[in-house]
């Protein structure tokens, strides 16, 4: 069985990568840009906006868990 984590981490990163693939990188210069199979800027553009939608859905999870409880 999966942890609860695991779902998390998964859909931050889907989510993630969809923002900076669809939304961001159109707009971005070509400099911050991912490239395929390569370390770049693009790379920890992308990681941190997976980085902050993991943030957002443990902000959300933990709202969420606190309500239950009282």
């Amino acid at each position: 069985m999966l942890s609860k984590n695991f779902y998390k981490s998964l859909a931050a990163v889907l989510i993630g990568n969809a923002i900076y693939f669809l939304l961001l990188m159109p707009i971005l210069p070509p400099v911050a840009r991912h490239g395929i199979d390569k370390i770049d800027l693009g790379l920890v553009i992308d990681f941190w906006v997976c980085v902050v939608m993991y943030g957002l859905i443990e902000l959300l999870w933990r709202k969420r868990r606190t309500r239950r409880t009282q």
